[in-house]
C-alpha cells in the first residue's frame, strides 16, 4: 500500500469517501444487529504469578541452603593450618633498595 504522502488529491478524496461509506455501513449493520460495534476492551496480562508468601518461602529455603553450604565451608577452613608469611629483614630491604638505586643511576648516567 502506498504512503499517504504519495497520493494525489483525487486519490485522497476517494479514500475519504470510502471511509465515510464504511462508517455508514457499519452504523447500519449495528442498527440491524442491535448491538454496538465498539471494540471489546482486553485485559492486561497478569504480571508475576507469585504471592508474597510464596516468595518468602522460596527465600527462606534459599537462605537455609546457603547456610548449610557455608557451614560446611567453615569446617574445611578451620582444618587447614595457616601458612607462615615470609618477612624480609631490614638489611635485605636496604640491599635491594641500594641495588635498585645504583641501577637507575647507571641508566640516567647513560642517557646524558
Amino acid at each position: 500500500m502506498s504512503s499517504i504522502i504519495n497520493l494525489s488529491v483525487q486519490q485522497l478524496r476517494q479514500a475519504a469517501n470510502l471511509k465515510e461509506k464504511i462508517a455508514a455501513l457499519e452504523k447500519e449493520l449495528s442498527q440491524i444487529l442491535g448491538s454496538t460495534a465498539a471494540p471489546v476492551a482486553t485485559r492486561a496480562p497478569k504480571k508475576g504469578g507469585m504471592s508474597a508468601a510464596g516468595r518468602a518461602r522460596i527465600a527462606a529455603a534459599a537462605r537455609a541452603r546457603w547456610a548449610k553450604i557455608n557451614a560446611a565451608k567453615a569446617v574445611v577452613k578451620v582444618a587447614a593450618p595457616a601458612k607462615k608469611k615470609f618477612k624480609m629483614s631490614a638489611a635485605a630491604k636496604a640491599k635491594i633498595s641500594a641495588a635498585a638505586k645504583a641501577r637507575w643511576a647507571k641508566i640516567k648516567a647513560a642517557k646524558k
